[in-house]
């Protein structure tokens, strides 16, 4: 297949996070040069290869000519375009499934490329959280595009997939949004202008064997089951395989077993994530949880919802929000949400310890045998699972 990109030059502003540093991966391996900046050393980083990549507090000068795209997390920092703008480009160039939806896009983006994979499919993939069986988060194979789209910033609506799918809707991004009506105008829009699509909230729930736990991931597999069908997968063929996926980085992961005690991570950041996560781990004992909020806008407006779905587990301590590319807001920090777990489960243990370190401390010294630990959020509270294990031995 001919390269499709050959001769042109990329410059990515914030190439280290989840999307843009597959979009990166992918750009190169259908011939265009790439190199980019970003602020921090990210995990997914590892994964660009011979890709040059340039770690300082303030973003360079692109080089002269170079077509310069920027991550939502930089973009009035940096002069380019969008990446909704390069995402568009990549997912004009091959055949492609796009997976959108407020909730479980990147397991069920997962569940498709992976079936396709083992189908010998030779599939591509661009999918915002690392697929441990397929090696990343991003493929260059030469068969059906897989991407998750994303609504956060209305990316999603630029996109022209031949299987267009929706896991759901809801509304998680405030400073985009303002109400779920909104949100489900924009991704009937974008339904409307596919080909084909599915809608995963009119779907059953799959009712076959899975290894992934939790109801919520047996409405992702109905998801991408009616996807591969729309593909020209049988679902027999499908079926098999889903029995083998084992999930996405960060999306209900067993880190490990210390002392006694489970220790599990999750990436939710949603009251509607937490509450599947948290029900997904209920097996008859304790579970104890550290939360770290992400973004101010989203903790301001779901302080109380958050709140009300951590309110279901045994003891929670709460860290301070994680901005990623907001700033402050006056008066908001993960103590709102401590404030409304009182008022709703008055006695429970709750602590509100800003440090995600202190949180894990404070967990651990409360654990007993038989329960389990877990850390979710956006940000970067998946480190403390180290430590727990750790401090729990």
């Amino acid at each position: 297949m001919p390269s499709p990109l050959e001769g042109r030059r990329f410059w990515i502003a914030g190439i280290g996070g989840a999307g843009m540093s597959a979009y990166a991966v992918l750009a190169r391996a259908w011939g265009a040069q790439v190199a980019g900046w970003d602020r921090v050393h990210t995990p997914y980083l590892a994964g660009l290869g011979e890709i040059e990549v340039e770690i300082s507090e303030h973003a360079p000068d692109p080089p002269a000519g170079w077509e310069v795209y920027v991550s939502t997390a930089f973009a009035d920092r940096v002069p380019g375009k969008s990446r909704a703008e390069l995402l568009a480009e990549l997912v004009s160039l091959r055949e492609s499934i796009v997976v959108a939806g407020a909730h479980g896009k990147t397991t069920t983006s997962g569940m498709i490329a992976f079936c396709l994979a083992r189908l010998g499919r030779d599939p591509a993939w661009l999918i915002g959280g690392d697929i441990p069986q397929l090696g990343g988060n991003a493929g260059t194979g030469e068969g059906l595009l897989v991407v998750e789209g994303d609504e956060s910033d209305r990316t999603v609506a630029s996109l022209r997939p031949r299987i267009a799918v929706v896991t759901n809707a809801d509304l998680d991004h405030h400073a985009t949004f303002g109400s779920r009506a909104e949100v489900e105008e924009l991704l009937a829009r974008w339904l409307d202008a596919a080909p084909e699509v599915v809608r995963g909230e009119e779907l059953e729930p799959y009712p076959g064997k899975l290894a992934v736990a939790g109801e919520h991931n047996r409405r992702n597999a109905a998801t991408a089951i009616a996807a591969l069908e729309l593909a020209g997968i049988a679902r027999s063929e499908a079926e098999p395989l889903l029995a083998e996926f084992t999930g996405a980085a960060r999306r209900l992961d067993r880190r490990g077993e210390s002392g006694g005690v489970e220790v599990w991570d999750d990436y939710g950041h949603h009251p509607a994530e937490i509450a599947a996560a948290l029900e997904s781990l209920r097996n008859g004992g304790r579970v104890l949880v550290l939360f770290q909020p992400h973004l101010y806008s989203r903790t301001r407006h779901l302080a109380r919802e958050l709140a009300a779905s951590l309110a279901v587990a045994d003891a929670v301590a709460v860290a301070d929000v994680y901005p990623a590319r907001e700033e402050p807001l006056e008066g908001v920090t993960g103590k709102l949400v401590v404030d409304a777990l009182v008022e709703l489960r008055p006695g429970m243990p709750v602590a509100w310890l800003p440090s995600v370190d202190d949180g894990a401390r404070f967990l651990a010294a409360g654990a007993r045998g038989g329960d389990r630990v877990l850390t979710i959020g956006a940000g970067d509270v998946d480190r403390a699972a180290a430590l727990l294990l750790e401090l729990l031995e």
